[in-house]
């Protein structure tokens, strides 16, 4: 059985968990394993989370299925961009699921669920980043109706950064 529920302060440990082990497994051979671990080191700590909670812009939700921990996303509401004319768009800034749960097509559900409340605070469209190396991703994001508009660079360490493409989706 799949539930969608807000996360809070007492869901931190499984925050840390799910996006430490998320992330490495999609990826995790995007760059040198030093430099993943120093990146998941900083930013997915029990303490960096809280701040990211702590932020009522920042709106969390896990996707759990038989009571555990499937994933979990973060998105931000009215986060707007240059080269889109409306203001109101909702940035996804993360949708993370655990490997053994992708066939199970709860990424999917997660991410429809963050559609439905970005429209339902009227906003007009949501835009992401993808890792450019991410085939399974580009595909499951274009099927929901996403289009690239764009590309930058996701910053691991001041010394690396992976090539991403921005995507848009409108309502």
């Amino acid at each position: 059985m799949k539930r969608i529920t807000p996360a809070t302060i007492q869901d931190l440990k499984t925050l840390t968990e799910v996006g430490r082990r998320s992330l490495l497994e999609s990826h995790g051979h995007s760059a040198p394993a030093a430099i993943m671990q120093a990146y998941v080191d900083e930013k997915f700590t029990q303490n960096a989370l809280e701040q990211e909670l702590s932020d009522p812009q920042n709106i969390f939700h896990i996707i759990w299925h038989n009571d555990q921990p499937a994933g979990y996303s973060k998105i931000i509401y009215c986060h707007s961009l240059p080269q889109v004319p409306q203001k109101n768009i909702t940035k996804m800034e993360r949708l993370y699921l655990l490997q053994e749960y992708y066939s199970l097509k709860l990424g999917q559900q997660l991410l429809q669920f963050n559609i439905d409340l970005s429209k339902h605070q009227g906003e007009a469209g949501m835009w992401l980043y993808v890792w450019k190396e991410n085939e399974r991703a580009m595909r499951f994001y274009t099927k929901a109706g996403f289009k690239i508009i764009g590309d930058g660079l996701f910053r691991l360490t001041d010394e690396h950064a992976n090539p991403n493409w921005q995507m848009l989706l409108t309502y």
